[in-house]
């Protein structure tokens, strides 16, 4: 097994690298804890950093997606989930990170995140995006299905954790 240690040195120092992994994670899915796992193996220090987005109208508000989040990845030593309301690249600068990790689960996903890697690297010069693939068993999972399925009653247990499933369970009951 390839374990990858990403280092600089400066000035005789070795400079630990924060990523952060930005999303709505609204829920969370394997294929989110999935990159999270690999990427906790790859950098120092990774920030799941929950973005409020109310114009997509979610599920979850910010502060129940960032207990969710914490509740199936808080077994990483190395992860920290926050929430965030500004540019990235602002919630980037306040965690010290200098590179952004993406995850492409499809060649559809590819245009868009590059684009936002172009404006990312625009906004702050010294900022990297890195992009992950899912195992291939996540690569179809997506929030948005997620949710979709749940709310008619669909059985999503095996594409998101069992907290992650309860919840979405119990917060349908509650529109009901």
């Amino acid at each position: 097994m390839w374990l990858i240690t990403y280092m600089k040195k400066t000035n005789n120092k070795i400079m630990r690298v924060t990523a952060i992994y930005p999303g709505t994670f609204d829920p969370i899915t394997n294929g989110h804890v999935d990159l999270i796992s690999r990427a906790a193996r790859i950098f120092d220090h990774l920030v799941v950093a929950v973005a409020a987005n109310r114009d997509k109208s979610p599920l979850f508000d910010v502060d129940e997606r960032v207990e969710l989040a914490r509740s199936v990845v808080g077994h990483f030593d190395n992860v920290k989930v926050i929430g965030f309301d500004c540019l990235l690249v602002e919630c980037a600068r306040q965690v010290g990170a200098r590179v952004v990790l993406r995850g492409l689960r499809a060649v559809s996903d590819f245009e868009f995140e590059f684009q936002l890697a172009w404006m990312n690297r625009r906004l702050s010069a010294d900022f990297e995006t890195i992009f992950l693939t899912p195992a291939e068993q996540y690569a179809f999972i997506s929030s948005s299905m997620i949710r979709e399925i749940a709310k008619l009653g669909g059985n999503v247990s095996a594409f998101v954790p069992e907290r992650i499933n309860l919840a979405l369970v119990e917060k349908y009951k509650e529109r009901l």
